[in-house]
């Protein structure tokens, strides 16, 4: 009797291991991208199926195919619970943070792999400390690749083009240089761009290669000026719901966090480095004015933006950083990491 009691209690408790250690747990994830856009197809839903791999399955997503908010309230969604992990950008929400703007400035260099992946670096080695992110779990930053000029009627050949015009931005960073430019910024989610550049609200958008194409716009626009080293960046965070993360076992908690991180940065960077490439050849196949703009235009540019990120040197000089040091060392690691490094 003992015997078959001892038997029976074995039994149960191997069951109830091999049932936790079968269990799943099914998240929410969330774009404000339409499904096709490279931040949805090729960034966030290749990331969901490496977390499934990367925890034997025990971790799946459900990729909503529709974003229960507005871009600008997807922190807080996340933070809510209303989805369980998306991405957000920095700059719509103006004033929020301040430190991630390190990666929104512009001349910092042609790819957004080796941005991305320098910036992630950056961030765990100085930036994630001051916890600007509280509230949710922060996996990994990126930016896109760099921001450049576009406009529907006028090309930009100096800097008295952009003056006066009305100009679709992002947020953060590239609000201030279009100001600087003597352009007006709309901070507008890039979901509405089509709608405000059609219309005739807005003489042109600042974006990386790859969203003419990818917001249907190449009807629309008909000049572009390419700045070598980008205008500007923008900056990304993913972010997971911080209660949905810390139920995680320690080992999916590993897991998750192996497939993000510099992991992710790479991942996002090289897709939208490979989304750029395809969408200037998109742009010149509509018949879009593609030109570099001369090394006259960019000193002009440099003189106008350069003054925004040495006031932002004195904006975190607060909370005890060197401002000029940390973006000397970011653009170095930028190079390293474009070496191959």
């Amino acid at each position: 009797m003992k015997k078959t009691t001892k038997l029976v209690a074995a039994l149960i408790t191997g069951m109830l291991a091999w049932s936790q250690a079968g269990a799943q747990t099914v998240m929410t994830a969330s774009s404000w991208v339409p499904p096709g856009h490279p931040l949805t197809a090729s960034i966030l839903v290749p990331w969901t199926q490496a977390v499934e791999k990367a925890t034997n399955g025990r971790v799946k997503f459900n990729v909503l195919p529709k974003a229960p908010v507005a871009p600008p309230g997807t922190f807080d969604a996340v933070k809510d619970g209303v989805v369980d992990a998306s991405f957000t950008v920095h700059g719509y929400t103006p004033g929020r943070f301040v430190l991630t703007k390190m990666t929104e400035f512009g001349f910092l260099g042609d790819s957004a792999e080796s941005i991305s992946v320098a910036y992630e670096r950056m961030f765990r080695k100085h930036l994630a400390k001051f916890d600007e992110h509280k509230g949710v779990k922060v996996l990994s930053v990126f930016s896109h690749g760099p921001g450049q000029m576009y406009t529907v009627k006028t090309p930009l050949k100096s800097l008295k083009d952009l003056n006066g015009m009305k100009i679709r931005v992002g947020g953060g960073v590239v609000n201030d240089v279009t100001k600087a430019l003597g352009a007006n910024p709309l901070l507008k989610p890039a979901s509405e761009s089509f709608q405000i550049l059609n219309s005739g609200v807005a003489d042109g958008i600042f974006f990386p290669g790859e969203s003419i194409a990818g917001f249907k716009l190449t009807g629309v626009i008909r000049h572009a000026a390419i700045v070598p080293g980008g205008l500007y960046n923008t900056s990304f965070v993913l972010i997971m719901n911080e209660a949905k993360f810390n139920a995680l076992s320690k080992d999916d908690q590993a897991a998750v966090e192996k497939v993000s991180g510099e992991y992710f940065a790479r991942l996002a960077g090289k897709a939208w480095d490979a989304a750029d490439d395809a969408g200037v050849a998109a742009m010149k196949a509509a018949g879009i004015d593609v030109q570099t703009v001369s090394p006259a235009f960019v000193a002009e540019l440099k003189a106008k933006v350069d003054p925004i990120e040495a006031a932002w040197y004195a904006d975190i000089k607060k909370q005890g950083l060197d401002g000029a040091a940390l973006m000397k060392e970011f653009r170095a690691e930028i190079k390293k990491v474009a070496s191959g490094k």
